[in-house]
């Protein structure tokens, strides 16, 4: 079996990050609070040590205690999970995860409909790189031009 990404979050440390990014930056006494208080403190503190060590938070002195601020966004660290699910469990196809979920029912087709709907209004792809791609056609087309000219001043 491969073994996890050092910095993939366990379901706990995932539970513990939820509280960072709902609440903002906390003491480990803040973010057991956040947490319903269903953590003991040293287990919450414990956590919060990983997840510094793993560079997903950093640590500052305030007064007498540390105040744990996230380094990660939410949307990035879903990202992650996502990319290492598709990598892990649909041999790198995001299009084998939606098959996936239209099979196993936990997408309906009207779901799927709008969903679809909705990537319509998205730009493709290759629009979004167009203006690169037409500027550096251009140079290339001035750079073409340009040596013709100096070909001919040279003859």
């Amino acid at each position: 079996m491969a073994k996890q990404e050092k910095s993939a979050l366990t379901p706990l440390e995932l539970r513990v990050m939820q509280a960072i990014w709902r609440r903002g930056p906390g003491t480990v006494g803040e973010v057991q609070e956040e947490l319903g208080g269903a953590l003991a403190y040293t287990t919450v503190q414990t956590m919060l040590n990983i997840l510094e060590r793993k560079q997903k938070l950093t640590r500052a002195l305030a007064g007498r205690s540390y105040v744990y601020t996230a380094t990660v966004t939410e949307a990035r660290a879903s990202g992650h999970a996502v990319r290492d699910l598709i990598d892990r469990m649909f041999g790198g196809s995001p299009e084998e995860l939606v098959m996936s979920l239209v099979h196993n029912r936990e997408i309906d087709p009207d779901r799927l409909a709008a969903l679809a709907e909705r990537l319509e209004i998205l730009p493709a792809p290759d629009a979004l790189a167009e203006p690169d791609k037409k500027k550096k056609e251009r140079k290339d087309k001035k750079d073409r031009k340009d040596k013709k000219h100096r070909n001919k001043e040279g003859a």
